[in-house]
C-alpha cells in the first residue's frame, strides 16, 4: 500500500479510540469499556510549501490526530503515508527517520524543553543523536538556528527558566529545525502566548516556511491565527473534518453550519452588538456520539434525515468540501488574515 505521489503527507480514514478505566463495580458485573471516540475516520493531505490549518472546538481530536501522524499514539484503523512511505508499517529505522523528518511542536515550550539543558545543548542533542552533526560542529549548528528564530547568542548558555515564554517556543522551533525536517506539526504553539508575542511567533512560522520550503499543519482554536497563517483550513468536530477548502473560501463562504456557528462566535464590533448566541446546546460526549450527523444536537438546519443518515462529502467548489446533507447557503464577513 503507498500514498498518493503529490502528497507531501497523506491521511486516510484514521480511526483512534481511547478505553475509560472501569470501576469496581463494572468488573465485577463485567461491564464492557466505554469507548471514547477521539477520531472517526480522519482524512487530509498535505502538500509540498503548503500550510494546512487543523481548527475546532477542544476536545475534536486535533491534537490526537497530530500525535497519530508521528505514532505517538497508535491508531486503531487507517493509513498514514509521508513521501510515499507507510508510516504505520514502518520498521522501527524507517520510523526513527521518519520523525526525523516531520517535527511536533507543543502547545507548552516550557514542559517539552528539559529545564536542566542549556538552550545550546537542548538544540544541538536530536541532531547529534541522530548522527547529523558531531560535537565540534554543533556550535554552528546552534549558531545558525538561533539566528533563524531570530534570538541572540547570549542566550545559548542559558536554562529555560531564564526565558520567556516567546524565547521558549523559539528554543523549542530551533530544536525542531536542527533535524532538517520537511514537516513540521505545531500542536498549539501560540496559544499560550501573549497576542503580541502571537503575532512574532506567527510571521516567525510563515517566514520559516516559505524560507526552508517547509509543509506544515498549524493546529489551534483561534480562527484569526488560522486565517493568518494557512493555504488551506479542515474544520474538525467531535472527531471528524466536517468541512475543508482553501482558507479564504472557507471563511467567507462556509457550507458546514459549524463553521458558520465558528465564524459567528469571533469577536469583531458587530458581533458585540448581536448578542444572540452562535451556538446552543452542550457538545455531546465523545463516549455517545449522535446517530447520523454528529452535529444534528447543536444545528438550526437540521432536518429528519440528518438524525439517520450520516452525511458524505460534497464538493461545493473547487477544491471545497463539506460533510453536510442541508447545505445552507451561508456568507461570512471573513477573518482578516495575512493572504
Amino acid at each position: 500500500m503507498s500514498g498518493s505521489g503529490s502528497a507531501l503527507l497523506e491521511v486516510r480514514d484514521l480511526f483512534k479510540y481511547f478505553f475509560k478505566k472501569p470501576s469496581l463495580l463494572e468488573r465485577l458485573s463485567r461491564k464492557p469499556k466505554s469507548r471514547l471516540v477521539a477520531l472517526d475516520g480522519i482524512s487530509l493531505t498535505l502538500n509540498e510549501n503548503e500550510t494546512l490549518g487543523l481548527v475546532g472546538e477542544s476536545g475534536s481530536g486535533k491534537s490526537t490526530t497530530a500525535r497519530c501522524i508521528v505514532r505517538l499514539y497508535e491508531p486503531d484503523n487507517g493509513a498514514i503515508f509521508f513521501q510515499g512511505q507507510d508510516v504505520l508499517s514502518a520498521a522501527a529505522e524507517q520510523l526513527r527517520a521518519i520523525r526525523r523528518e516531520v517535527q511536533l511542536i507543543y502547545q507548552d515550550p516550557y514542559t517539552s524543553l528539559n529545564p536542566r539543558m542549556t538552550v545550546r545543548t537542548a538544540i544541538s542533542e536530536p541532531a547529534r543523536v541522530h548522527g547529523m552533526v558531531d560535537r565540534a560542529g554543533s556550535d554552528s549548528l546552534v549558531e545558525e538556528l538561533l539566528d533563524r528564530v531570530s534570538l541572540p547568542l547570549t542566550v545559548a548558555d542559558l536554562r529555560p527558566r531564564a526565558l520567556s515564554g516567546g524565547q521558549r517556543q523559539r528554543v523549542a522551533i530551533a530544536r525542531a529545525l536542527s533535524l532538517r525536517p520537511k514537516v513540521i506539526i505545531a500542536d498549539e504553539a501560540v496559544s499560550a502566548l501573549d497576542v503580541s508575542i502571537q503575532a512574532q511567533m506567527l510571521n516567525l512560522f510563515d517566514k520559516l516556511c516559505k524560507g526552508l520550503g517547509l509543509g506544515m499543519i498549524f493546529i489551534a482554536h483561534q480562527l484569526s491565527v488560522i486565517a493568518h497563517i494557512s493555504q488551506r483550513v479542515a474544520i474538525m468536530y467531535l472527531g471528524r473534518i466536517v468541512e475543508t477548502g482553501p482558507t479564504p473560501e472557507v471563511f467567507l463562504r462556509p457550507r458546514h453550519p459549524y463553521t458558520d456557528a465558528l465564524l459567528r462566535a469571533h469577536p469583531t464590533i458587530e458581533s458585540q452588538r448581536n448578542r444572540t448566541p452562535a451556538l446552543s446546546g452542550e457538545i455531546p460526549s465523545p463516549y455517545a456520539i449522535p446517530e447520523g450527523c454528529r452535529f444534528n444536537t447543536r444545528c438550526r438546519y437540521a432536518e429528519k434525515r440528518c438524525f439517520i443518515e450520516d452525511p458524505d462529502p460534497t464538493e461545493v467548489s473547487p477544491g471545497h468540501f463539506s460533510w453536510c446533507h442541508v447545505l445552507p447557503e451561508l456568507k461570512s464577513e471573513g477573518i482578516s488574515g495575512k493572504k
